[in-house]
């Protein structure tokens, strides 16, 4: 059951690591490319969508299961691995996209693209694109130090 548990978090740590890894090297690559108002359109839509119980299934699997596996391993070689990827995803994963990047989603969703002028839009985009790509790089980078070190764990597990 423990080894079950150890795959499920590994499968969902890898599967949000990718989502933010795919929006560090692609996503905001070819959004930064729009003009303003389409890319703060894009942006809203983006972030509008991403709010699906699939992502929430792997976005709070993670959160929850992170910390079970480390309890169900403690004592055991697993468990450092383990409490490390727990603190790295709840920290730099889950406490930059809830402190960070949900407030400047919420911001960007009540923005009136349709009635802002062409100033007012270009605003909202300067105090958002890079401050918001520089949290999601932050997001990515402990999403793989929480992959890693849960693939650690997954080597060091005795019952393997």
């Amino acid at each position: 059951m423990t080894m079950f548990v150890l795959i499920i978090t590994a499968v969902l740590t890898a599967l949000i690591g990718g989502l933010f890894y795919a929006y560090s090297c692609s996503v905001v690559l070819g959004l930064g490319k729009l003009p303003d108002a389409e890319y703060l359109k894009a942006m809203q839509s983006i972030n509008r969508e991403i709010l699906n119980p699939v992502f929430f299934m792997s976005f709070m699997g993670t959160l929850v299961l992170l910390p079970v596996s480390t309890f169900l391993f403690r004592g055991q070689a697993p468990f450092i691995f383990l409490l490390l990827s727990s603190l790295a995803y709840i920290i730099g994963v889950f406490g930059v996209t809830v402190a960070g990047n949900v407030p400047m989603n919420d911001t960007l969703d009540k923005f009136d693209i349709s009635n802002a002028s062409v100033e007012a839009i270009r605003q909202m985009r300067d105090s958002f694109e890079n401050r918001w790509n520089f949290l999601n790089n932050i997001r990515t980078l402990f999403s793989i130090i929480s992959i890693i070190l849960v693939i650690c764990a997954c080597i060091w597990n005795k019952e393997v």
